[in-house]
């Protein structure tokens, strides 16, 4: 099985969570995975160009869909927005071969390779958990998690709607628990997990937004969790960079380490802190790993 994947990080790994971009690649290649880059992507648009300007969005996800094509590779995201944009996209274009058509024409005027439709769309964290051989990531583990409590945080965008993810189990998903009981962790249980970070009404409902944050960390932390993980970098700085603001509108102290889940990866496969940029967290995972001796 081919570990060649074309490789489209997204807007917020490139600017802002840039840890999450150095800790995948840092992973990736100790795994085996090769990350091609993808110098003419463009943003993906994400959930407000889809809904503003439809025709648009499809025609700028097939353009990055032609990209990887071209390459010869399936395309492999770390961004859960990223990842439903462009999977809604090439589930319409493998689904509705008159969209494709229609499409296709936008991108010939503008002399763009037309879009086939023949690949698929993967995030790394699936590419880890469902194509990486376990015996592979258990000799390549050098830190393992030593029965930490770890909070998966999935959210909304990695998960539906379920018809277009090729059947990732939608509402069901594992991955990351999958991910944290390979590294010597225990999956903490909660309601929170698999709810909506917020990002998307950050600018709409400022004190909504916040509440979601503050109600799913505290979720997590109540139910014994010592660090959160999320597969989404848009997720990482809601939980994260938001943490500290939503305790002023939840009212309570939450204090709970969140890092993209190629860091805490990283760190159980022995990469240096600097790498995953563990000083750019904005609740230092510090005292959570050395209680865990990690």
């Amino acid at each position: 099985m081919s570990l060649e994947f074309a490789y489209y990080p997204g807007c917020a790994a490139k600017q802002v969570q840039k840890e999450a971009a150095s800790s995948a690649e840092a992973v990736a290649d100790i795994l085996g995975i090769s990350l091609k880059p993808m110098p003419r992507a463009t943003c993906c648009g994400a959930v407000s160009l889809r809904e503003s300007k439809p025709a648009f969005s499809l025609a700028v996800a097939a353009r990055i869909l032609s990209e990887a094509e071209a390459m010869g590779h399936d395309l492999c995201t770390i961004c859960n927005t990223c990842l439903q944009t462009l999977s809604h996209a090439n589930y319409r274009f493998k689904n509705e071969p008159d969209i494709l058509d229609g499409i296709n024409a936008v991108l010939k005027k503008s002399g763009v390779r037309p879009y086939q439709a023949s690949i698929k769309v993967h995030h790394l964290l699936w590419v880890i958990t469902e194509q990486v051989d376990p015996e592979l990531l258990k000799k390549k583990i050098v830190k393992p998690l030593n029965g930490m409590n770890v909070a998966p945080f999935y959210g909304c965008h990695s998960q539906r709607p379920e018809e277009i993810f090729d059947g990732r189990k939608g509402e069901k998903a594992d991955q990351l628990d999958q991910l944290i009981h390979a590294l010597g962790g225990q999956s903490v249980h909660y309601d929170g997990k698999d709810k909506c970070c917020g990002f998307h009404v950050m600018l709409s409902d400022k004190e909504e937004m916040r509440t979601m944050v503050g109600e799913n960390c505290l979720d997590a932390k109540n139910s014994g969790a010592e660090i959160m993980i999320s597969p989404c970098t848009l997720c990482d700085m809601a939980m994260g960079a938001y943490q500290k603001p939503a305790e002023s509108v939840v009212g309570k102290s939450i204090n709970l380490p969140e890092m993209n889940f190629a860091q805490l990866l990283g760190v159980a496969l022995g990469v240096d802190h600097g790498t995953l940029g563990m000083d750019r967290l904005h609740v230092d995972p510090s005292a959570a790993l050395k209680k865990r001796n990690v």
